[in-house]
């Protein structure tokens, strides 16, 4: 009898996959073999004792993952209000313990109290439609880059996305120079969460997010843009479409958006005038 993977009793490690027995099949014929399987637990945010969100996630850069949830949800407003972090590994999953300044978690509380029920579906639990939509500053700050330089990082990623290599079913998140320099890469299997990451670790290694652009390797969500926004990025390049939202939101807020951002070809939804192409022969319509 085929064993499948053990069931995850105690969460440990940070590897972020686990081997899985499975049959393969291929030409009609079918053999034993050994895969690897992304990791997905539930990772809970507690903020000074209270629990405030849980999120099915990658065990992995757990850390930069807090930072990131903890400002592109404005529950603080720099990486100087989170005094500590802790992880405990359980039965269940994971609690990121995080300890605030005062005035953050009084904020925190107030939130919660008006979002009641909120889950990872960005809105649930608002009260009404004034709630349910948070929009961020509008950037004060915009970059222009070669649309060679945005494929040129997308070229890179693809040979730095090591889980994805392993598994095949997580998403990445990466920070790259004007000029098409991949300089952090962070990978889960929830796309939110993989932004997230890398604006966590944007924060620790003290990198001006606004000095280049993200890229990622989804769709491009109203909730990516409003991340991107708050994290400062003014550029943010998805593999695939956007949504109307995120169309909107990007324009109001003063970030570039570009889809389909693949086989040396691209879609700029707004702010086009900063793309720049090699040949400056304007566009069509």
């Amino acid at each position: 009898m085929l064993r499948q993977c053990l069931p995850v009793v105690e969460v440990t490690a940070e590897s972020g996959y686990r081997p899985c027995r499975a049959i393969s099949v291929a030409g009609g014929k079918a053999k034993a073999s050994e895969e690897y399987v992304a990791e997905e637990v539930p990772v809970a945010m507690v903020y000074n004792g209270i629990s405030h969100a849980v999120m099915l996630a990658t065990p992995s850069d757990l850390e930069d993952f807090a930072v990131g949830f903890s400002l592109t949800e404005e529950i603080v407003v720099s990486r100087d209000e989170i005094f500590d972090i802790n992880t405990d590994y359980g039965s269940g999953g994971i609690e990121v313990k995080l300890t605030i300044a005062g005035d953050r978690m009084r904020f925190l509380k107030e939130k919660r109290r008006n979002l009641t029920g909120r889950t990872g579906c960005g809105i649930c639990g608002a009260e009404n439609l004034a709630h349910a939509l948070r929009h961020p500053r509008p950037l004060s700050r915009q970059i222009e880059v070669q649309g060679d330089a945005v494929h040129a990082a997308f070229d890179e990623l693809s040979q730095l996305q090591q889980l994805h290599h392993i598994t095949g079913a997580v998403h990445a998140a990466a920070f790259a120079t004007a000029k098409g320099q991949v300089q952090v890469v962070r990978e889960d299997v929830g796309r939110h969460n993989a932004l997230d990451k890398l604006i966590g670790a944007l924060a620790f290694l003290d990198l001006d997010a606004g000095s280049g652009m993200a890229l990622i390797t989804s769709r491009a969500s109203y909730e990516m843009v409003q991340k991107s926004v708050t994290a400062g990025i003014s550029l943010l390049a998805a593999i695939s479409a956007p949504t109307s939202l995120a169309v909107r939101m990007a324009g109001e807020s003063g970030l570039t958006l570009l889809g389909f951002t693949r086989n040396r070809q691209h879609v700029v939804y707004s702010h086009a005038e900063r793309v720049i192409e090699k040949e400056e022969k304007g566009y069509e319509g």
